[in-house]
């Protein structure tokens, strides 16, 4: 088979998959109650949050106050079946609007299913951050050059994506000791990361990167090619006939997924940091592994569960404490680009 026509069949499998993925956004949609929709709010240059969360009083308060600060001006959440009060708090924002679903949470590709029908629904031609309650979002210059700002810049540009590679964060100690109230801000007790244990490859298909490495592959799980994909796509200008495939690790149309230069430069990214392992984390562990609904075949993380849930330190000599976007960049963990 020559390259030109093997090049052919896989984007013509790949135009069918993003139609399949379009089709089962589209039938999820009688999954969602709505509760609180206040999406006549939205003006055409609004930047729009989504996210699918499922208990996180404990995390929402920064989190919606960081967005906002980014210039996210109005979010798009579903909650899946929270206990913990999770429902009260959004009806409460009055940028937020608000679905419902009590559907199973991996049936709907891990809530990525009801997220694209509400970008297919609002996001049209709209800025659209994805992000889950446990991820911030930072890039060069965060602190005082918002995503208006920056999306002026890729506008400009002509790129409408921004990357951003999730960054495991974790106290020193036991993960179940370090204190957390909500609204606290998560990296005052989640300050260090790992730094230099990081595997990049392209995958041929769809054009990604695909990062491995951090805590959780050198310490949470017995094979470290089992690892966590850190590498996201969360900042896409949206268009109807986009769709996530495995949450927002890589995105149809592919080209969407060539965020990284070929001749040797370098382009603007930034990064997430991942707050996953406050003190709740063990609790959560254990919730988890009992719900069966975070992985395809979750027999393969039982022994990573019954680790978080035994509240591990993670903590190692050689860990890096944060201390600003400007050092993550030294890292070369993120990178300005051509972003000033």
């Amino acid at each position: 088979m020559t390259p030109s026509v093997q090049t052919a069949r896989v984007a013509f499998a790949l135009r069918w998959k993003r139609r399949r993925l379009l089709w089962r956004a589209f039938r999820s949609r009688g999954d969602l109650v709505p509760d609180r929709d206040r999406t006549a709010q939205i003006r055409r240059d609004t930047i729009l949050g989504f996210a699918c969360v499922r208990n996180e009083a404990a995390r929402l308060p920064y989190f919606l106050d960081h967005v906002r600060r980014l210039g996210v001006g109005h979010l798009l959440i579903v909650d899946n079946d929270s206990t913990d009060g999770t429902q009260d708090l959004l009806r409460s924002q009055p940028d937020v609007s608000l679905w419902t679903t009590t559907a199973g949470y991996k049936a709907a590709r891990f809530g990525v299913n009801w997220t694209t029908w509400l970008q297919m629904r609002f996001g049209h031609g709209h800025w659209c951050l994805t992000l889950d309650a446990d991820e911030l979002l930072i890039y060069p210059h965060w602190q005082t050059r918002d995503l208006r700002a920056l999306t002026g810049w890729l506008d400009d540009h002509g790129q409408d994506m921004f990357p951003a590679m999730m960054l495991d964060l974790f106290p020193k100690g036991p993960l179940d000791r370090a204190p957390h109230r909500p609204g606290d801000d998560p990296t005052r007790h989640l300050c260090w990361f790992d730094h230099g244990n990081y595997s990049v490859q392209v995958q041929p298909r769809m054009r990604n990167f695909w990062i491995q490495g951090g805590p959780r592959s050198r310490a949470l799980l017995a094979d470290p090619r089992r690892g966590p994909t850190l590498n996201k796509v969360p900042l896409i200008r949206w268009r109807r006939h986009y769709a996530y495939v495995n949450s927002t690790h890589s995105v149809l149309p592919r080209r969407l997924n060539r965020f990284y230069a070929e001749d040797g430069g370098e382009m603007p990214s930034g990064l997430l940091l991942h707050t996953k392992f406050l003190n709740t984390a063990p609790a959560r562990a254990r919730e988890e592994k009992a719900r069966g609904e975070h992985f395809f075949d979750a027999s393969f993380y039982q022994d990573y569960y019954d680790v978080v849930a035994s509240g591990p330190d993670l903590w190692h000599p050689c860990a890096e404490r944060l201390r600003g976007w400007r050092h993550l960049e030294a890292l070369g963990l993120m990178s300005r680009g051509g972003w000033a």
